[in-house]
């Protein structure tokens, strides 16, 4: 028998309230919920909080570099495989600029 595949740890958004989760602070999230159900309740935790404030200097900035720094506003190119070959330019422009500015 395989051993059972591990379900991802997905962070998504969820609403403002946190009225979807009845859980204290130190509980586990619990099985059976909707994503957005699931989100609410790893921000009531304190490892959750902490986890997910990260984001704000880990992702968000780059995006926010490539949109005003770089201009981007939309892709140029039409399909996927053109938009990814797009990205990965404007990706490769963007470690490349941070590099050499270091």
């Amino acid at each position: 028998q395989k051993p059972p595949t591990p379900t991802p740890n997905v962070w998504q958004a969820s609403s403002n309230n946190s009225t979807n989760c009845t859980l204290r602070m130190s509980s586990r999230v619990p099985d059976g919920l909707s994503p957005t159900q699931r989100m609410d309740c790893k921000l009531r935790t304190k490892k959750g909080r902490e986890t997910y404030s990260k984001r704000k200097w880990i992702v968000e900035p780059v995006f926010g570099q490539i949109k005003e720094s770089r201009g981007f506003r939309q892709f140029l190119l039409r399909g996927l495989k053109n938009m990814q070959g797009e990205w990965t330019l404007l990706c490769l422009t963007h470690n490349l600029l941070k590099a050499f500015n270091a």
